[in-house]
């Protein structure tokens, strides 16, 4: 039997249901790794307007379930986005998403404008994991109301597809899930990292140079989990799940608990073949199970 592992989000139809992660490959120069042909889509590295240096090193530091991140959003603005990357992804045969960032709603509006009809450029990823210069630098998922302006502003200047990348760190991930569907959002993707700390008792500081930093890696999975299967619970538009993915049963995890797709990042930097290995593992489960297609799986979605 040959298993249908096609899926769709929103107005984009991918090949499979197994995606490359914001800030794990670059602007594309990992793909030449990977075996393509399991690849769904990939998230670029995120992108503001003007370049950016981020933060100085130590940036990353290995966890025993992962690693933590500093890297600041380093990137080299859109002007170049659009000159060295976009004119790449237009050659090749899985649509890319661009992972975007700003200081204030109009920032990202203007950033998505700029974008909005380039060739390459097939959609958005908006992380609103970023501070809100304009309101005394509270992060914008944190709020309802922030996040809602910042998937508005950028639905009104594109009409391609707009993805919002939700963070943990809120007491009701619905509450946002609700608020950006709202607002426009084409799909949700659950989760970005959690904030953490590594301390060196060598030196009794902190290990990043910026003191804290992003988790990621099989350790934040079961929260990453339970969060997409709030979100999913919450909405009616398409949930990617991202946290923690190494395996083809930790895929399957998030997708039974509602999610449509998934993203797969840190476990490439230890397994460059982990995209394709969840992929073929996904298809194997679901042949084994007598599931003709990645529809047919059963989804675990009470609704209170």
């Amino acid at each position: 039997m040959t298993v249908d592992m096609s899926v769709r989000v929103g107005a984009l139809h991918l090949r499979g249901p197994v995606l490359a992660a914001s800030g794990t490959f670059g602007y594309g120069t990992e793909v030449p790794l990977l075996e393509r042909r399991a690849l769904g889509a990939m998230v670029s590295k995120g992108i503001f307007l003007r370049p950016r240096e981020g933060t100085p090193p130590p940036r990353i530091v290995e966890t025993a379930g992962g690693m933590l991140n500093a890297i600041g959003l380093q990137g080299p603005g859109v002007e170049a986005l659009v000159r060295d990357y976009a004119p790449q992804w237009a050659g090749w045969d899985f649509p890319v998403l661009v992972n975007i960032n700003g200081e204030s709603a109009s920032e990202y509006g203007e950033l998505a404008a700029r974008l909005d009809g380039v060739p390459g450029v097939a959609g958005f990823e908006i992380n609103i994991s970023c501070p809100n210069v304009e309101q005394g630098g509270m992060f914008f998922g944190n709020d309802p109301r922030a996040a809602a302006a910042v998937t508005e502003a950028v639905r009104r200047r594109t009409q391609l597809p707009v993805w919002v990348k939700l963070t943990p760190m809120v007491n009701d991930i619905g509450v946002i899930a609700r608020a950006v569907e709202g607002a426009g959002a084409d799909a949700l993707s659950a989760i970005n990292t959690f904030v953490g700390m590594s301390i060196d008792l060598r030196t009794y500081r902190p290990r990043l140079s910026f003191r804290t930093g992003g988790l990621s890696g099989p350790a934040i999975r079961p929260l990453a989990v339970h969060l997409a299967h709030q979100a999913a619970r919450a909405v009616r538009i398409p949930v990617i799940g991202v946290g923690g993915i190494a395996r083809a049963e930790d895929a399957l995890e998030f997708l039974v608990a509602g999610c449509s797709a998934v993203q797969v990042g840190t476990a490439t930097f230890v397994n460059p073949q982990a995209i394709a290995e969840v992929h073929d593992g996904i298809a194997a489960f679901l042949e084994t199970r007598g599931f003709p297609s990645l529809d047919a799986l059963p989804r675990y979605l009470p609704r209170d």
